[in-house]
């Protein structure tokens, strides 16, 4: 049996009197795409800020590839191989598209520095560029090369906050909400996005995500939280049928036969 490329042990999270996380256990399986899914507030978020280390844990332990890494800086975790998004997008706008790819390839770019707009290539090889330009063009964005950030619409803001992401490349993407705000055609194109992602490059992605459309369609596997503890896990169709995930997050509607 394959190692798990992550490996959460019984993680606790608490603030002050309210407990986050409440004894989380999870595994991903390397080259795989694990969804996290739940209700708002169940903890999604809190396991990937506790992955990130935003929030301190207070019980339990995180392994990247058999390693310990509930000590582990945040600034470190990039040139250890995980790379994440967050819900909220934070680009350089002022910055082009190339450059905030650039921005992204900085923990592995010798030379790299940024002291504000203009200057984000100073000390980058001819060769970095090139690369960011292919990540700009299996992604998509390549038309957009020199456009301002800040001038993208949503749906191409929220495309090139991933492709930032990847241009790290990382083992482990940590996906948080990434069609929340889409349309359903830009979610077709992301789910087909993702997939190719995953079977190109062999990064093991793990999102949070409350559109069914792309969990149930992407997923080789789900964990379903609740109040900050696990209630079931298993491939889409064992999610979709579990009464308890029905229950507490699904619907009904939801039910599917055989």
């Amino acid at each position: 049996m394959t190692a798990p490329i992550l490996s959460l042990k019984e993680l606790v999270v608490r603030f002050g009197g309210l407990v986050a996380l409440n004894g989380f256990s999870m595994d991903v399986a390397p080259g795989s795409i694990h969804a996290l899914i739940g209700p708002n507030g169940a903890g999604k978020s809190t396991v990937f800020n506790a992955i990130s280390h935003f929030y301190a844990t207070s019980a339990g332990e995180i392994f990247f590839e058999g390693r310990p890494i509930t000590s582990v800086r945040p600034h470190q975790l990039a040139r250890l191989g995980i790379a994440r998004t967050f819900q909220n997008i934070e680009l350089c706008a002022q910055l082009t598209v190339l450059d905030n790819v650039l921005i992204g390839m900085m923990s592995r770019i010798p030379g790299y520095f940024y002291f504000g707009p203009g200057t984000a290539r100073k000390g980058v090889e001819r060769g970095a560029i090139r690369e960011a330009e292919r990540v700009l063009e299996e992604g998509g964005l390549d038309q957009y090369r020199d456009v301002p950030a800040g001038d993208l619409d949503f749906g191409h803001q929220k495309r090139l906050d991933l492709l930032r992401a990847v241009a790290c490349k990382p083992r482990l993407l940590l996906l948080d909400e990434p069609a929340a705000g889409l349309r359903n055609r830009e979610i077709a194109a992301l789910d087909h996005m993702l997939i190719d992602l995953a079977r190109r490059t062999g990064v093991t992605i793990l999102l949070v995500e409350h559109v069914m459309q792309l969990v149930m369609s992407i997923a080789d596997r789900i964990t379903v939280l609740n109040q900050g503890r696990r209630i079931a896990e298993g491939t889409p169709r064992e999610v979709r049928n579990d009464p308890g995930v029905i229950e507490a997050y699904l619907g009904k509607n939801a039910h599917v036969a055989g």
